[in-house]
């Protein structure tokens, strides 16, 4: 038997951002990893992403935090509008940088996905690919997970469900908890190349609507749009028609953007969120991430970069020849307590987008408006979630250099 089939086999259902991340972690780790996506190719489905400083700091473990720093585009001041324009909130990037040690960098999500895609071996990655788990597996008995695949069953290791939203291996997993509920709002975003007046990056609240607009490296302009609305309910027409009703006499630049977006740019979700926690994040030998994990609503930006956060802890606790079982119930005990915190911030905060009545309003404008009298109060919603570090030694010299530092 050769070194490689001695190694022990991850399979990572989902390619989506945690998935990738904990396949390259744990590629990194000594497993061999095949990784399993039911889409045809890994072109995401999404557009951008802000990556938040505990992110870039997960991303230094595989070698590959520096690499996104660079795509930081945000130099100047920024900070929270109204829709008529009015700054509620002024803050800058170096505020970030001093409070948290890192910038936010706001980056496509292909992007993303390419740099993790490329540093996983040929092979590694079976798109059109459908998967299921028929056996969690037992690491007390040595029974290993099964995945049930279009091509026959395939026996791992390790099984991450990096699933999505929409996970078939949580109810398998944990088949009485309820699913997640819609959260009260839906959300729209878009890519389009940047108009040709300057702007600050920003954040506009309005009566039971936001809208940001962030630059990119590339000269394109991330933004996205988020309104209470019932579920399940799409324009009449298109998306693009409805984005301007509810958001075409708002400051600039936001009509300019709305002229240049065609139609079928325009992507609408529903938010959902899991706001009771799942008991754990894993059984047998079977372990969940991300929005298979934890759905949480996007109002802190933190889902994925939570995502990262897992698949680099989950990582840390897996030796590829030590004790599944134990490194799976230690991910879980760090991770549980945290992302919890997390998704019941990140409603708490929904609940203030979904406020639609003048006087609630006006006074959540009031508290937005403070934090020009209190510096960096703003940036002290995020104490304890982008202050975060990895845990324990990481893989790449670059990371070890910033932890010496």
């Amino acid at each position: 038997m050769d070194n490689r089939t001695a190694m022990p086999l991850a399979v990572v259902v989902g390619s989506g951002i945690g998935g990738l991340t904990a396949a390259v972690a744990l590629h990194r780790r000594g497993w061999r990893v095949t990784v399993l996506e039911r889409a045809a190719s890994l072109q995401p489905v999404g557009a951008g992403i802000g990556l938040a400083p505990n992110a870039l700091r997960a991303l230094d473990v595989i070698g590959l935090g520096d690499e996104i720093r660079a795509l930081a585009t945000w130099q100047g001041d920024g900070g929270m509008r109204t829709p008529g324009g009015r700054w509620l909130s002024r803050t800058d990037a170096q505020a970030a940088v001093d409070r948290f040690g890192d910038p936010l960098v706001p980056v496509h999500r292909a992007t993303l996905i390419d740099a993790l895609a490329s540093r996983l071996p040929d092979g590694a990655v079976r798109t059109a690919t459908r998967a299921s788990l028929t056996d969690p597996g037992c690491p007390a008995t040595g029974r290993r997970a099964v995945v049930t695949t279009p091509d026959g069953d395939i026996e791992a290791d390790l099984v991450v469900g990096a699933d999505g939203i929409n996970s078939a291996l949580r109810p398998a997993l944990f088949p009485a908890h309820p699913r997640p509920a819609y959260a009260g709002f839906t959300t729209w975003r878009v890519v389009i190349p940047a108009p040709d007046r300057p702007f600050a990056p920003h954040e506009t609240w309005g009566r039971g609507a936001l809208w940001g607009t962030q630059p990119l490296k590339d000269g394109r302009v991330y933004a996205y749009a988020a309104a209470g609305a019932p579920a399940g309910v799409h324009a009449p027409d298109d998306e693009r028609a409805e984005l301007t009703r509810r958001f075409g006499t708002w400051h600039d630049p936001i009509p300019a953007i709305l002229a240049a977006v065609a139609p079928d740019q325009v992507l609408r979700h529903d938010v959902h969120h899991l706001t009771t926690p799942l008991p754990a994040f894993h059984r047998g030998c079977t372990a969940l991430l991300g929005d298979a994990a934890h759905p949480m609503a996007p109002t802190l930006g933190q889902g994925g970069n939570q995502a990262i956060e897992d698949g680099i802890v989950l990582a840390h606790h897996l030796s590829p020849h030590g004790d599944v079982g134990a490194g799976l119930a230690a991910y879980s005990a760090v991770r549980v307590p945290r992302t919890t915190g997390i998704v019941r911030k990140s409603a708490r905060v929904a609940r203030l987008l979904t406020l639609t009545s003048a006087p609630a309003v006006a006074l959540r404008e009031t508290v937005m408006t403070l934090s020009r009298f209190g510096p960096g109060l703003a940036l002290r919603t995020f104490d304890g979630i982008a202050d975060w570090r990895p845990p324990g030694h990481t893989y790449s010299d670059r990371a070890h250099q910033r932890d010496d530092a």
